[in-house]
């Protein structure tokens, strides 16, 4: 017998066919709704490791912690998300960014989520390791997908937007974690920020593919528009991009150079440029993370500032960073003909003098936030450089790898810069932690100066 036929089944084909002749010829732009999506993880992401920061005070007052225990403390996330960057990448590069970004998500949420019922200063700071581990493949995910998702010329304006995130979440915690502390305690802090990043991470897998042509929210137009555009910059003739870009002596200051592609893990790892990246990346994450996790602690013992003031001036520098990364990585884009490195120097410079100048702190809370609104600003212009710097300088498959070794370097600097901070603490004052931390972007300057900008056709002096 002729069996007979399934017409559900049929149906459901010949509606899906009617489908994909539509999406083949509209232009969809769904690739800012991923951005979406990455922007508001991440923010889930970052409030996730930035409220231990305003806790710390209430969890050193019940378990009686030194500076350098508190430290400590803070300092073992970042070692856990150092240790697991190069390893997320080959396991990124192996498995698909989908299914390691969704895991990393729900594992950060639980770990942080577990937090609330630690018992001691052990339970704590293996937590925090287990958090820096778990969080590991989403940045590495975020980055990746942006790399694949979007064309070179809008690669700048996407990893500004997604670092963007990453201070929103530190922005919007203060507010939250003290009316937490006001209504209920501490404990609850982490327990309430567990259960957004748990939906989130089904989400994600659900609505995000490993790359937009296996996507079936993207049309054809679009996976051809995002593809079309890699080599953009070798389509343009040179008169077009001299009259588009015409800042000849920046790419004298910037050492840009016509190079080939980093394309394997070996010529990766023998990259001065990405290794340079990598140590300028240790220094900023490590300012970073100082401002995210001792500030609260600085206005309450130092300012004498009650929790609602502390609250308000804590979130001041992140509100700073979230319109400097905006703003950095569309320039970048736009202005600066996809160079990356001008403002990576320009950040460092500008922190340099930023960091200094907060030895001489206001005491008003109001002059004092706009203090640190105007070093998150500087700060962050440059941020998101690092990251789109190893997008320009290897090709797409490359990518999670060389990534993994600059983002391990920032994570080092995340992880010993809080630790280090407790011990000068201990022995000094703030006077000393911001002197330092003005030394070390000082250093990230001088680091940074020495990698090449990678560019198609770098701009000679014009001849008179």
């Amino acid at each position: 017998m002729i069996p007979e036929p399934d017409y559900e089944t049929l149906k459901k084909k010949e509606f899906e066919k009617k489908e994909a002749k539509k999406m083949s010829g509209k232009m969809t732009q769904y690739r800012w709704w991923v951005m979406a999506f990455i922007f508001v993880i991440y923010t889930i992401a970052n409030a996730d490791r930035a409220n231990i920061g305003f806790a710390l005070p209430y969890i050193r007052k019940e378990f009686a912690m030194s500076n350098t225990e508190a430290g400590a403390i803070i300092s073992l996330f970042f070692a856990g998300y150092s240790i697991g960057q190069i390893p997320s990448g080959f396991l990124i590069r192996k498995f698909g960014m989908r299914s390691m970004f969704s895991m990393g998500m729900l594992l950060t949420s639980i770990f942080t989520g577990l937090l609330g019922f630690a018992g001691n200063a052990f339970h704590f700071k293996a937590l925090r390791l287990l958090i820096g581990l778990a969080e590991s493949p989403v940045v590495v995910g975020c980055t990746t997908t942006i790399n694949q998702w979007f064309p070179p010329k809008e690669k700048g304006t996407a990893t500004g937007m997604f670092l963007a995130g990453s201070k929103l979440g530190p922005l919007i915690v203060p507010p939250i974690c003290a009316w937490i502390i006001l209504t209920f305690g501490w404990r609850e802090i982490f327990i309430a920020f567990m259960i957004p990043g748990v939906l989130l991470s089904v989400f994600w897998y659900i609505m995000v593919n490993n790359k937009p042509e296996e996507s079936r929210f993207v049309s054809q137009k679009e996976v051809e528009y995002i593809h079309s555009s890699e080599n953009v910059a070798m389509e343009k003739k040179n008169t077009e991009k001299k009259s588009e870009y015409k800042l000849w002596w920046l790419d004298k200051i910037v050492r840009a150079k016509k190079v080939e592609p980093l394309v394997n893990s070996k010529q990766i790892f023998r990259s001065w440029d990405i290794y340079g990246a990598a140590m300028g990346y240790f220094f900023m994450v490590g300012i970073v993370s100082v401002l995210m996790s001792w500030l609260p602690s600085y206005l309450v013992n130092v300012k004498q500032f009650a929790i609602m003031k502390t609250a308000f001036v804590s979130a001041s520098p992140f509100a700073g960073t979230v319109v400097g990364n905006f703003l950095g990585g569309w320039v970048s884009d736009r202005f600066l003909n996809k160079r990356r490195k001008p403002l990576m120097m320009v950040t460092a410079l500008s922190t340099t003098i930023m960091m200094y100048s907060l030895v001489y702190a206001p005491a008003d809370a109001y002059l004092l936030a706009l203090l640190l609104f105007g070093t998150g600003f500087l700060l962050s212009v440059g941020y998101s450089a690092f990251a789109v710097y190893p997008m320009g300088r290897t090709t797409k498959e490359a990518y999670p790898v060389a990534w993994g070794i600059v983002n391990t370097g920032g994570q080092l600097g995340g992880t010993c810069f809080p630790l280090i901070v407790g011990m000068i603490l201990d022995k000094f004052n703030w006077d000393v932690v911001f002197a330092s931390l003005a030394f070390g972007s000082f250093i990230c300057l001088l680091i940074v100066s020495t990698i090449i900008e990678p560019v198609e056709d770098p701009l000679e002096k014009p001849h008179s």
